[in-house]
């Protein structure tokens, strides 16, 4: 027993130095903004280097030679300071998220999107309470950045109202809203960021190219149910036996302040029951407007896949989100007057600024690599040495899924790391012939789970603060240890979905193939 207990510890402090070296390496990197403006003066010299050199690669798609070029030179300096507004302005997923969260603003800060979390789990029963919490927290993935600060106190509530230790309830719903914030049964605002910088970074290959923020959908909506069962059954299986013996060494605290009442008051109630209506009625005029073979929003042909209501989506859900949101706040009376509709579409852009100020730094750096060729000079060789070496897609998505999940343990905003990686990764599996929408979902599986593992997420320190309520001793080693296993699961769990999907040739959203 002796020599199991000190391997187990060895192992143990083992991990936590792995842990140790993330946190003191991530707390190194700049802040985002910041780290692409670096990236943006790296092109800078870079591309003047490569021009120099006569670095080129020959296009597989036309034949045409692809030759670097420098921005230390007349026609890049004049593009650098000419092509500034416009990067910025036109950058494929500005438009469209702040088109989106001007509706999900309206159904937040009317209080819509947090009553609806809290009815969701009224009188769970006990065998089903994990499942709950994290089916929940998948659909409060809509929310964005909120769904934490909702979410994590709502699953120690439940948990406790069953009879269970609140800090389960607290690391189910952590993780199930930060190990899994690509995906959600609903589109939401992260689809839209992805979709635009996947479209973006597909330019280098095909200009006509577009990804709609509902191209991974039907993808997302079952890796949403996958996740909550694989969460449901690690926790049951490992995280409650650890937090159980954690208690056997060290009791959790029982008699500390009452976590806040999220029950349902009368008029809240009134309130969800008329946005659901309101939802209900909104889609089926969708369907209706839809259903004529001459309808203004099929495409050519009646098409729906390749029409305008699919390359509007966005504006469908704005008008969606707007509408619940509305009726339930002039039901509980957050809307009493018209003025408060446009102040609380202000108070959610408000909230989305940091965003913006970030893509700003982003669109520079983008346009600057894609001006100068060497994303396409990048993709073009990389995607010959693949081909040479005649590498499977499994091969191919295993690596790049490992890849990103590394890089995501120090650059944990999934929007910057999407914007890092998919101008090279998405133009070289295009000239693989695998899709940008492939490539995006890929992605999605690399990302999220180990957002919950490394304690650079500042929702870690979130979690470990509702958790030290009850357990005042718990440290990032307490917290890490309970997530770790979930992360892992889940990551092999997706992958293997992924892979399965890929190779059932199933759609990744309407009229998306997967290959």
């Amino acid at each position: 027993m002796n020599e199991v207990t000190t391997r187990r510890r060895s192992v143990t402090s083992s991990v936590m130095r792995v842990l140790d070296v993330v946190d003191r390496a991530g707390n190194k990197l700049p802040h985002p903004f910041w780290l692409f403006v670096i990236l943006s003066v790296l092109v800078v010299l870079a591309s003047w280097l490569l021009a120099a050199l006569g670095v080129s690669a020959t296009s597989p798609v036309d034949g045409k030679e692809v030759g670097v070029k420098s921005l230390i030179s007349d026609a890049g300096v004049q593009m650098m300071l000419g092509d500034l507004i416009k990067n910025f302005v036109n950058f494929p997923p500005l438009g469209l998220i702040v088109v989106v969260m001007l509706g999900v603003a309206i159904a937040d800060k009317t209080g819509l999107l947090a009553a609806l979390m809290r009815a969701a789990l009224a009188r769970v029963p006990a065998g089903l309470v994990t499942f709950a919490v994290a089916l929940t927290s998948m659909f409060a993935h809509v929310a964005s950045d909120a769904a934490f600060v909702v979410m994590i106190p709502l699953g120690m509530i439940v948990f406790r109202a069953v009879g269970r230790s609140p800090i389960i309830g607290a690391v189910v719903a952590y993780v199930a809203v930060g190990g899994a914030s690509s995906i959600s049964p609903v589109i939401e605002g992260s689809d839209a960021v992805f979709a635009g910088l996947t479209t973006s970074a597909a330019h280098t290959i095909d200009p006509n190219y577009v990804v709609t923020p509902v191209s991974n959908y039907y993808f997302s909506l079952a890796s949403s149910l996958l996740l909550a069962v694989s969460i449901t059954v690690v926790t049951e299986l490992v995280v409650a036996r650890r937090v159980a013996a954690m208690n056997a060494v060290e009791p959790e605290l029982t008699d500390v302040d009452e976590l806040p009442d999220m029950s349902l008051s009368a008029v809240e109630r009134t309130g969800v029951q008329r946005a659901l209506i309101a939802a209900a009625l909104y889609v089926i005029a969708v369907v209706l407007a839809v259903l004529p073979s001459g309808s203004p929003l099929r495409g050519e042909g009646g098409s729906i896949v390749d029409s305008p209501l699919m390359e509007n989506v966005a504006v469908v859900m704005m008008l969606f989100f707007m509408i619940v949101g509305t009726v339930y706040g002039l039901t509980v009376k957050t809307i009493s007057s018209a003025k408060d509709f446009p102040e609380l579409m202000g108070q959610g852009l408000r909230e989305l600024v940091p965003v913006l100020v970030l893509f700003f730094a982003v669109s520079q750096f983008l346009a600057y690599f894609k001006w100068t060729n060497i994303g396409q000079v990048i993709a073009i060789s990389g995607a010959g040495v693949l081909d040479s070496i005649d590498a499977p897609p499994v091969v191919i998505f295993v690596c790049a899924v490992l890849l990103i999940s590394v890089l995501n343990l120090l650059l944990t905003s999934g929007s910057a790391m999407w914007a890092l990686v998919a101008p090279v990764l998405v133009p070289m599996l295009m000239l693989l012939h695998i899709h940008p929408e492939t490539t995006q979902a890929l992605f999605r599986i690399a990302d999220a789970p180990t957002n919950s593992v490394t304690p650079m997420s500042p929702y870690f320190v979130i979690a470990l603060g509702f958790i030290r309520r009850y357990r005042p001793s718990a440290g990032i080693g307490t917290l890490m240890s309970l997530v770790l296993p979930l992360a892992i699961v889940n990551l092999c769990v997706w992958l293997l979905m992924f892979l399965a999907w890929y190779a059932f040739g199933i759609p990744l959203g309407p009229g998306v193939p997967v290959r």
